[in-house]
């Protein structure tokens, strides 16, 4: 219990480190360096995890791992969805994100959520690289505190 609180006040301190000195221009740029802080704990995270594990078989059983494990042992429950269009696009939905359910359910902090989801989409994707998979991931929210990470597979 201590360690959930104590990573959710460490995310919370992270966005307002990095965007605290930020001017309205370099936003993008604070979105950046969270998603990439993301992606190097995603591979550092998804290495120890995984190092016990066979190989998956595909690409639907790495994303059924990332669902079910991978997303239980960071935010301490399941991937409410998953859905594939069978084509390299998979959506993950978590209709109560642990980093936007302190936030209120009203839309008056929906421009505020990108901010908070960058580190989550970086996580992602830097799993998903170690694991062999090079990817785009973004988020949506259409209603807090619910939303959704869409991967859409990179193919060489």
């Amino acid at each position: 219990m201590a360690d959930e609180v104590l990573f959710e006040f460490l995310h919370m301190e992270l966005v307002a480190l990095i965007h605290r000195d930020a001017v309205k221009d370099e936003k993008d740029g604070c979105i950046a360096k969270l998603e990439s802080i993301g992606f190097r704990v995603g591979q550092s995270l998804i290495e120890r995890f995984t190092k016990d594990c066979s190989r998956f078989k595909d690409e639907l059983d790495t994303m059924k791992f990332i669902c079910k494990d991978f997303w239980n042992s960071v935010y301490k429950k399941q991937i409410d969805n998953l859905r594939t269009n069978h084509q390299g696009v998979y959506v993950l939905q978590d209709n109560k994100f642990r980093f936007l359910t302190q936030m209120s359910n009203g839309k008056q902090y929906m421009e505020a959520a990108p901010k908070y989801l960058a580190f989550p989409c970086g996580l992602i994707r830097g799993a998903l690289s170690s694991l062999g998979i090079n990817c785009i991931v973004t988020a949506e929210v259409s209603a807090m505190p619910a939303c959704k990470f869409q991967i859409q597979i990179q193919r060489m």
